[in-house]
């Protein structure tokens, strides 16, 4: 029998900010304060990697954003390379048909 797998915990941006907040201003192990706030101590530590590494951590949805929520630029993008894909196979077919004819 496999045992269901529990849903994923989700905080909020604001927690998440906090968390690393007292992590970083406090002189107790970073393991006392996971422990405080019910959290695993390496969970604190990406935290703050993502905070440093990008200047904001993750916010608590999950998954891509849905399309209305794309930025322009995002949709731009895909819609571009998608074109070009399609730009290949033509180029592709039109070479294909160019030797049938000879």
């Amino acid at each position: 029998m496999t045992a269901k797998r529990r849903p994923y915990k989700t905080y909020s941006k604001e927690f998440k900010l906090e968390a690393v907040r007292r992590m970083e201003a406090s002189d107790r192990p970073a393991a006392e304060i996971a422990r405080e706030l019910g959290l695993r101590r390496n969970q604190l530590y990406k935290w703050k990697e993502q905070l440093e590494k990008t200047g904001d951590v993750a916010s608590s949805q999950r998954g891509r954003p849905k399309k209305e929520d794309q930025s322009d630029v995002t949709r731009l993008e895909a819609e571009v390379r998608k074109l070009r894909e399609e730009n290949e196979i033509l180029k592709k077919a039109a070479v294909f048909f160019a030797k049938e004819l000879d």
